[in-house]
């Protein structure tokens, strides 16, 4: 088994994703905090050594590097197959990644860090009501995409009744809406999802409260 390293920070969502993949597959890792609010992930050595965007998360696997939280799991996926993260058939694949794209690719994206402090330099305060509503916009456009596939296909997790790669996106981004003061009430196959993920040891294991970079109340 490969030596795990997952550079992280407690409360950003794509490292989440990773963590829930990695407790998923049972797989010890070693954790490696990269404070956000700090710039860490902007400086040496991180930036040079780890991830040149300036992002989280990392994964360096027997000093292999690896970045972007979808190619991770799917590494994940393809070397240490059980459990499964992607279903058998190429057509249920496609529907699982389709829905870890829209939060991946169309809602995390608008509503990270780096982004809010791009709005912040435009005038839209930190944290303040203009931020929130942008937030909640591509929140709310993405679950009201995803309400219905999950809906259709999930049978307690997003997609059939175990965990894949979506539960792995979808997740994060449920826990992180509450920053932004988004409604679930019309999204109640997504909430569903939520309480049948926080039963589960894996899903338990890589929520934000329990990083050890999490700061104490």
């Amino acid at each position: 088994m490969a030596d795990l390293l997952l550079h992280s920070y407690w409360r950003a969502t794509a490292p989440y994703r990773v963590r829930i993949g990695l407790c998923l597959k049972g797989l010890a890792f070693d954790y490696a905090p990269v404070n956000l609010l700090k710039n860490e992930q902007g400086a040496a050595p991180y930036r040079d050594s780890y991830n040149r965007q300036a992002l989280v998360p990392s994964l360096t696997a027997d000093g292999q590097v690896l970045t972007q939280s979808l190619a991770i799991l799917e590494w994940l996926d393809e070397t240490h197959p059980q459990p499964p993260l992607l279903p058998g058939s190429p057509r249920d694949r496609a529907i699982v990644r389709a829905m870890a794209e829209i939060v991946a690719c169309d809602i995390h994206p608008l509503n990270n860090l780096r982004v809010l402090k791009a709005l912040a330099e435009l005038g839209h305060a930190q944290g303040g009501e203009d931020q929130q509503a942008w937030g909640r916009r591509w929140i709310t456009d993405g679950f009201t995409a995803l309400e219905p596939m999950v809906a259709e296909h999930g049978r307690g997790f997003a997609f059939g009744d175990t965990p894949t790669l979506a539960d792995c996106a979808l997740i994060p981004q449920i826990w992180s809406s509450s920053r932004f003061a988004v409604d679930m009430g019309p999204f109640p196959a997504l909430a569903a999802v939520a309480a049948r993920a926080a039963d589960h040891p894996a899903f338990q294991a890589a929520h934000p409260d329990r990083q050890p970079d999490k700061p104490a109340a």
